[in-house]
């Protein structure tokens, strides 16, 4: 299956062929056969066949819609490129095509998870910064009891996220998940209540 001319686009409409053809319903085996002989006519009645069953799977892994509709589009377009590697005595053409859609979803999931986990490594680094420049003022110039007792100063939020992190050395995600408490919420206050302990207890001035 290599010429690009009967490659479909990706707006392709897909719709299947209606009139002449054999009387039975072809199976969805041997359309998939078709499939791999470059016959874009199997492939509109098989992504008919099965696009809604795929998409179906998929929206069940990754949830949201319109990455579960790309994640469709993707399956089906590597049916279309993959088709010669079916191997009828492994399995049907439904179970091939369904196994390709869940390992799509899953990688999809993972990908996305991935991301989402470097953009909050580099926000807790970010604000591990901040944090530091106060707390090793703090920790530097003043006792520990004398620290103590300027946390009463603080709000009971402000003082929870502090103690975690300043004495149980709690990364911001840790501490937001403790408090029960927004990321960006627990960040604001852990500056706020650092700021006021470092003026509660005289230091740069």
């Amino acid at each position: 299956m290599t010429g690009g001319e009967n490659r479909p686009r990706a707006d392709h409409p897909l719709r299947s062929v209606a009139g002449g053809g054999p009387t039975e319903t072809p199976s969805e085996d041997e359309l998939l056969a078709g499939v791999a002989r470059g016959e874009p006519d199997a492939f509109a009645a098989l992504y008919d066949r099965l696009a809604a069953s795929v998409y179906g799977l998929v929206r069940r892994v990754v949830r949201d819609p319109a990455q579960s509709e790309e994640v469709t589009q993707e399956v089906l377009l590597e049916v279309w490129r993959t088709a010669p590697r079916f191997d009828a005595s492994r399995g049907s053409a439904v179970t091939w095509v369904m196994t390709m859609a869940h390992r799509r979803a899953v990688d999809r999931v993972r990908s996305e998870q991935s991301a989402r986990d470097r953009t909050e490594r580099a926000g807790a680094r970010e604000g591990a910064a901040e944090h530091d420049v106060v707390a090793e003022e703090v920790e530097v110039r003043l006792e520990h009891e004398h620290v103590r007792r300027a946390l009463a100063s603080l709000t009971d939020l402000q003082r929870e996220a502090v103690e975690l992190a300043y004495y149980g050395g709690r990364t911001y995600r840790e501490v937001a998940e403790l408090l029960d408490a927004p990321l960006g919420t627990v960040k604001t206050r852990m500056r706020d209540g650092l700021i006021r302990l470092r003026d509660a207890l005289g230091v740069g001035r």
